[in-house]
């Protein structure tokens, strides 16, 4: 079942990547395919399968390796951001910001929603 789980999230993956692309949403693919993912999961009212849950759990564990390729490409552009700091400085924190922000927002509404409760 992991292996269906894995399939679906790749998947997912895939669809969000095709939209992306042939729609030319400023939305990366994987973005768009988990929300999507989401969205199936919100609709059918059902909680992701424990089978998913240990596909997703043991993607996360090598999450970090992700970051490495990341942090090569900063070395190679650092002159870059040497000359452009200030406009880089300024989109972090105000990204950081606004996802605080829109966290804590979409915090508030749904504890006001207060919990729901499934019939069987």
């Amino acid at each position: 079942m992991v292996i269906f789980a894995l399939f679906c999230l790749l998947l997912a993956q895939l669809t969000g990547e095709i939209l992306s692309r042939s729609l030319h949403i400023p939305i990366p693919g994987p973005v768009l395919g988990m929300m999507l993912l989401a969205a199936w999961y919100a609709l059918r009212r059902r909680e992701p399968s424990a089978a998913m849950g240990r596909a997703a759990d043991g993607l996360l564990r090598w999450l970090a390796l992700l970051f490495v390729p990341a942090g090569v490409g900063i070395i190679t552009i650092l002159p870059l951001l040497r000359t452009a700091w200030l406009p880089v400085v300024v989109a972090l924190v105000g990204s950081t910001l606004l996802t605080l922000l829109t966290t804590a927002l979409l915090m508030q509404w749904l504890l006001r929603r207060g919990p729901r409760r499934h019939r069987a």
